[in-house]
């Protein structure tokens, strides 16, 4: 499980659903919550949360990902890939932490993906959980 550590920047509310934006370091994540300020107190702007998602739910990228409507994405460096018959976990240094993506071996070996490379991590919205 990737957990970082941010700081809610925004909340726009439309019925039951809630897209927070919270800055981690000097980044900003998105994520849609069916909670709004009324249903979860910690929905706070200012205030501190964790985010947390799955390893199976970071999506890499190589080369230019300016075209893809994600809109959590980190730039980093691959700092080690274990792999075996059919996954692979590929931890990325990136500006706010280490990330850990879980993929299978045959993405990594068609993306060519090897130790020190630049590539993208990317999380979708509706992925990310936020909480106290």
């Amino acid at each position: 499980m990737n957990i970082l550590s941010g700081k809610i920047a925004s909340i726009k509310v439309n019925g039951d659903l809630s897209i927070v934006r919270v800055y981690v370091g000097s980044e900003i994540f998105s994520s849609i919550l069916i909670d709004t300020p009324d249903t979860a107190e910690f929905l706070r702007v200012g205030n501190e949360v964790k985010v947390i998602f799955k390893e199976t739910e970071v999506i890499l990228g190589v080369g230019d990902m300016s075209g893809i409507s994600l809109r959590n994405k980190l730039n980093g460096r691959v700092s080690s890939i274990e792999s075996d018959t059919l996954l692979s976990k590929v931890s990325i240094e990136t500006e706010v932490g280490l990330i850990t993506s879980i993929i299978t071996s045959n993405a990594v070996e068609q993306l060519n993906i090897k130790n020190n490379m630049d590539l993208t991590a990317m999380i979708k919205t509706n992925e990310l959980i936020l909480a106290k």
